[in-house]
C-alpha cells in the first residue's frame, strides 16, 4: 500500500520533502528512505500511475494528449520555427515523464560529462558518473565495464522482430556507418538497435522501478494530487512547503532539506513562485524576493527533431496493423499473451549517431527510426504504409528561458526555447537530413521504399531543407538546464546541487544539467538522482 501523510497537518514534519515523483524524485524517495533513519515525504501533483497505457510500451502514443497524466505545455511562438508554438508533453503522474516517455535508454557521450567537469563541476566527469549509471542498472545482457546488474532499473533489448528496423541498420552500414551493438558502451558512434527501460515487455518507469519496492516502508510517505504552491523560508533557509490537495491547502516541514525534482519546467517555476529567481520578474508578480537569482529559468535547452517519412512498398508497418481491424486485435492478443509484438515498440527501434563534419570530436546527430508514420506524434497514423526516421541535433547552441506568468501555481509558465537560433544549429539539421537521406536510399532499404512522402523530392536545396525544418521541426522532449549547475554568477546550484545563496534547498533533475547531453535524458536524470542521494546522505552526517 502507498504510504500517506497523517491527516493532522501538525504532524507533517519530515527530514526530507521531495517535490515531484518523476525520474529523479522516485530515485530520491527510495534511496533516502532505504536505511529507515530518515522520514521522507514525496509529493506528486498528478495521480497514481494506474492508467493502463502507461505500462504498455507503445502506449506513449496514447498519453501525448492525455491531460490526466500530462502537463501538456506549449511554447511561446518560436521565431525559428515560423512562429509556431511547440507542444511540450511532460509527465504529471507517479513516475513523471518516465511514465509517458519513449522508453529509450541512452546515456549520452563520455565527452558530455567530461565537459561538465571541465566547466568547473568537480565530481561530474564521466569516470565520476559511470558508477551511478551502473548502480541504477539491471542490464539484461549482463554486467561489464560499462553496465551493471542487480540495480532497480531494467534495461532490455527490444521484444519484436521488425524487417524494416533490420533493413535500416544494414542501410546505414552500407552508407558508411559502423555497426554499434551498444550506444552506452565504449563509444556512441555508429548504427544499431536501442535498448529500452522495460521488463518483460512492460514499461519500467521510475515509479515501477524505484518507488513501488519502497512503498511498504513506514518512513516513506507519498502524496498524489498534491500541487506544490511555494517553498517556505525562515530567512534564507528553506523550512517547508505548502501544497494544495483536493481543494485543501496543506503545509509540510522539512527538518533537513527540501529537494525539488519537478523537472526542467516545474522546478524553476516553483523556485520563482517561492521568491528565488530574477528579482524584477518576481516583483512584477507581487512575489517577495528571497534571493535575486537571475539564472533561475535561464539557459533552457531542448533537442529538436525533424522527421523524414517514407512510404513503404510492403504492408509491414505499424500503420498497416493499426488500420486493419483484424491485425490490430491480433497484435493486442499477442501482447496480452506473450508481452511481445508491435505493442512493445518504443519511440525508436533502431538508431544511429554520426558526425555531420569529420572535424568534430564526436557525433552531433542522432537518428531515431520507427516503423510507423504520422503527421504529428501522438496523432493518428497515416492510412498508407509508412515509416519514419528523424534527425536530432545532439548539442544545440540555442538557449531559451522559462518565466512564470503570474503568482498562481496553476498558471502554466512562459516557455521560450529559441530553436534554430544559431547558424551551427541550422547547419547541423540541414547536413543531418542530407546524410539521413543517403541512408534511406541505400540498397538494403530499396525493397521496402516506395517514395519519400515528406519532405518529398522537391525539397533539395539548403534553403528548402531549412524551410522544411522551420515548418515541421518539433521537440524530442528533452528540456534541460533551467537550474544549471556551475560556478559562475548565473549558475543556480553548486556541484552538490545545493541552490546557491540559500540553505536547506537542492534541485535534483534535468534542470541542473550544465548543458544538454548527447542523447536521451531519462537515464542521465536517474544517474543524477542516484549521485545526489549519496551526497545528501553524506551531508546529513
Amino acid at each position: 500500500m502507498e504510504g500517506s501523510v497523517a491527516s493532522d497537518d501538525a504532524d507533517l514534519e519530515f527530514d526530507y520533502v521531495v517535490v515531484g515523483a518523476g525520474s529523479a524524485g522516485c530515485v530520491l524517495a527510495n534511496r533516502l528512505s532505504s536505511d529507515g533513519k530518515h522520514k521522507v515525504l514525496l509529493l506528486e501533483a498528478g495521480p497514481k500511475d494506474t492508467n493502463i497505457w502507461i505500462h504498455v510500451p507503445l502506449g506513449y502514443g496514447k498519453l501525448f494528449k492525455e491531460k490526466t497524466v500530462n502537463w501538456m505545455y506549449q511554447t511561446e511562438p518560436e521565431p525559428g520555427l515560423d512562429g509556431r508554438s511547440v507542444f511540450q508533453p511532460r509527465g504529471k503522474v507517479l513516475g513523471g515523464s518516465s511514465s509517458i516517455n519513449g522508453l529509450l535508454y541512452v546515456r549520452g557521450q563520455h565527452e558530455d560529462y567530461d565537459r561538465w567537469r571541465q566547466r568547473g563541476n568537480v565530481g561530474w566527469g564521466y569516470d565520476d558518473v559511470l558508477p551511478y549509471f551502473k548502480r541504477a542498472e539491471n542490464q539484461s545482457r549482463g554486467g561489464d565495464d560499462y553496465h551493471g546488474v542487480g540495480g532497480p532499473l531494467p534495461v532490455s533489448d527490444w521484444r519484436h522482430d521488425d524487417p524494416l528496423s533490420e533493413a535500416f541498420v544494414k542501410a546505414a552500414v552500407e552508407a558508411g556507418l559502423p555497426f554499434n551493438a551498444d550506444f552506452n558502451g565504449a563509444s556512441q558512434e555508429g548504427v544499431g538497435f536501442f535498448q529500452t527501460t522495460t521488463r518483460r515487455g512492460r514499461r519500467a518507469s521510475s515509479a515501477v522501478s524505484y518507488l513501488r519496492p519502497a512503498l511498504g516502508r513506514s518512513n516513506l510517505h507519498v502524496e498524489t494530487d498534491a500541487l506544490a504552491q511555494r517553498i517556505l523560508f525562515e530567512g534564507r533557509r528553506a523550512s517547508g512547503i505548502t501544497f494544495s490537495q483536493r481543494g485543501r491547502l496543506r503545509t509540510a516541514r522539512a527538518r533537513k532539506e527540501i529537494l525539488v525534482s519537478s523537472g526542467a519546467y516545474n522546478s524553476p517555476q516553483l523556485l520563482q513562485l517561492s521568491g528565488v529567481g530574477p528579482g524584477e520578474l518576481l516583483r512584477q508578480h507581487g512575489i517577495d524576493v528571497v534571493l535575486d537569482a537571475p539564472g533561475v529559468g535561464s539557459d533552457l535547452q531542448d533537442h529538436l527533431q525533424v522527421r523524414i517519412v517514407m512510404r513503404c512498398s510492403q504492408r509491414i508497418t505499424l500503420n498497416d496493423i493499426v488500420n486493419h481491424p483484424v491485425r490490430k486485435v491480433l497484435a493486442g492478443a499477442r501482447y496480452a499473451a506473450f508481452r511481445k509484438g508491435p505493442l512493445t515498440i518504443a519511440a525508436g527501434t533502431a538508431g544511429a549517431f554520426f558526425k555531420t563534419d569529420p572535424r568534430l570530436a564526436s557525433p552531433d546527430i542522432q537518428i531515431h527510426f520507427i516503423p510507423f508514420s504520422t503527421d504529428k506524434m501522438g496523432e493518428k497514423l497515416h492510412t498508407f504504409s509508412g515509416f519514419t526516421a528523424s534527425v536530432c541535433q545532439l548539442r544545440p547552441e540555442s538557449r531559451g528561458s522559462l518565466r512564470i506568468r503570474s503568482a498562481d501555481p496553476v498558471t502554466p509558465p512562459e516557455i521560450r526555447i529559441n530553436y534554430l537560433a544559431s547558424e551551427t544549429d541550422r547547419r547541423a539539421n540541414i547536413d543531418g537530413l542530407r546524410i539521413l537521406r543517403k541512408i534511406l536510399a541505400a540498397p538494403a532499404l530499396r525493397p521496402y521504399v516506395s517514395d519519400e512522402a515528406f519532405p518529398g523530392p522537391k525539397v533539395v536545396s539548403d534553403d528548402d531543407i531549412l524551410a522544411y525544418c522551420r515548418q515541421t521541426g518539433s521537440t524530442i522532449y528533452h528540456p534541460t538546464s533551467t537550474c544549471r549547475m556551475g560556478t559562475d554568477a548565473l549558475a543556480v546550484v553548486d556541484q552538490r546541487l545545493r541552490v546557491r545563496g540559500v540553505d536547506g534547498l537542492r534541485v535534483v533533475d534535468a534542470s541542473i544539467m550544465p548543458d544538454l547531453v548527447s542523447g536521451n535524458t531519462n537515464a542521465p536524470v536517474i544517474m543524477i538522482a542516484e549521485k545526489a542521494s549519496d551526497m545528501i546522505l553524506q551531508d546529513a552526517r
